[in-house]
């Protein structure tokens, strides 16, 4: 699995977890809905850090709660 794929199931994950939208994630994160599910979307999803950091500010956690999974910590290296 990717990076772009585990940020994305990341955050299905959160938002699941509380219930929320992810028009609701973006209302909160004073993003448009389009950059939400842009990033769900497997062919566009590029997404920046700023864009990540403004979703856990919507989110009310902290970019290192967001980071702390083990589907993060196992991803194989970028450079081979």
């Amino acid at each position: 699995m990717s990076v772009k794929d585990i940020v994305a199931e990341r955050f299905k994950e959160i938002c699941k977890e509380r219930n929320i939208s992810l028009n609701e994630l973006a209302t909160r994160s004073g993003v448009t809905p389009s950059t939400a599910y842009s990033m769900m979307d497997k062919n566009r999803r590029d997404i920046s850090v700023i864009t990540v950091k403004k979703f856990c500010d919507g989110l009310d956690i902290t970019l290192g709660e967001f980071f702390s999974t083990p589907a993060f910590d196992n991803l194989e290296q970028e450079i081979k």
